[in-house]
């Protein structure tokens, strides 16, 4: 069953836009040329909301490229969500001054603390929500976001009063908790932007994925974005969006039975590894197998990459910055196991 497009409306913002968001992350990894296209094709196609970053790279200059000189969206026709990552107000007046920059325009519609350790306030000495009201008052931003990824950071941010859009991973592998967070962002007049909506690739399935987050009234999620043939996926959802019916609630029952639980979500802070494992691949490659084409996985190159676990000297830096309370030594080892005995072919990845 399919339902017309949903139009969002992020809380207090007043912004309103179709259920579909763009994702920036994944275009630092292909030419201006195609990130220019991909972002125009997805405004023809009926988005308007799009969130970048600071810190991605190259991300912010291609959406000034794709929007700062095209003749078709007026300003006012496009909403753009950025984020800093610093921690002290001369970072923050240079990051969002640089993102000003990069995007060619006048003023960010919603400005964000990136995944901050602490849920900024007024007078709580660091000076950075000052810097946010006072980024307001000058026009340079309209409206103040955060973005986390550990619950209760984003639980006291809807609490605080202080934040007129949250951002975190959701999807349908996500707890009750989580969903109960959305609607908390609901009753407090904020928007959600839902991030990770694939959970980092493991979900593969955009039907029930899209009709999931529709339930959602106040969710607009951000598709990570990098291929015309992604965008046309998300794009055919705006005049056919999938509904709740039988078939998806039982594709999403026998994902959540397979996949629920302790699995690593790609997220990558626990990142740099002394010893260079590539942690955010290799602590989930056993779901990776059996969720995608696996000879994907089983080339040179990864098999060189999962033998670097059994070097891991346990310094236990990656646990300390998992968001989501992971033991990733562990999970390394039962992974490189997995790995080891599919190769043997004492295990299927099926």
């Amino acid at each position: 069953m399919t339902a017309p497009v949903r139009i969002v409306t992020l809380g207090s913002t007043g912004i309103t836009t179709p259920q579909n968001g763009f994702g920036a992350l994944p275009i630092q990894r292909i030419s201006d040329e195609e990130a220019v296209a991909l972002l125009r094709g997805a405004w023809e196609g009926g988005m308007t909301f799009f969130d970048t970053a600071h810190s991605y790279t190259d991300s912010e200059h291609k959406i000034g490229l794709a929007f700062g000189e095209w003749e078709n969206p007026r300003r006012d026709q496009v909403f753009i969500a950025t984020k800093t990552m610093s921690t002290t107000p001369e970072g923050f007046w240079a990051d969002l001054e640089q993102s000003l920059r990069e995007m060619r325009t006048g003023y960010v519609d919603i400005y964000q603390f990136h995944n901050p350790d602490q849920v900024f306030r007024p007078g709580d000495g660091t000076g950075m929500y000052e810097c946010m009201l006072e980024a307001k008052k000058r026009g340079m931003i309209r409206h103040i976001g955060i973005t986390a990824h550990k619950i209760d950071n984003a639980e006291e941010a809807v609490e605080s009063g202080l934040y007129e859009t949250l951002q975190y991973p959701f999807n349908y592998l996500s707890i009750p908790r989580e969903e109960q967070l959305v609607r908390n962002t609901a009753a407090a007049n904020m928007g959600f932007i839902g991030m990770k909506g694939l959970s980092g690739g493991l979900l593969t399935n955009a039907r029930p994925i899209m009709a999931f987050d529709a339930q959602f009234d106040n969710l607009v999620p951000i598709w990570g974005i990098q291929r015309a043939s992604e965008l046309a996926e998300w794009l055919s959802f705006m005049d056919d969006c999938p509904t709740m019916d039988e078939e998806v609630t039982a594709l999403i029952k026998a994902d959540r039975a397979a996949l629920q639980g302790d699995f690593c979500r790609s997220c990558g802070y626990c990142m740099p590894c002394p010893m260079d494992i590539q942690i955010f691949q290799c602590a989930r490659m056993s779901q990776l197998l059996r969720r995608m084409p696996p000879e994907g996985w089983l080339t040179e190159h990864w098999q060189a990459e999962m033998a670097k676990i059994p070097t891991c000297i346990q310094c236990g830096q990656c646990a300390s910055r998992c968001p989501y309370g992971l033991d990733t030594p562990t999970l390394l080892k039962l992974n490189y196991e997995d790995y080891q005995a599919v190769l043997a072919g004492t295990a299927s990845v099926r």
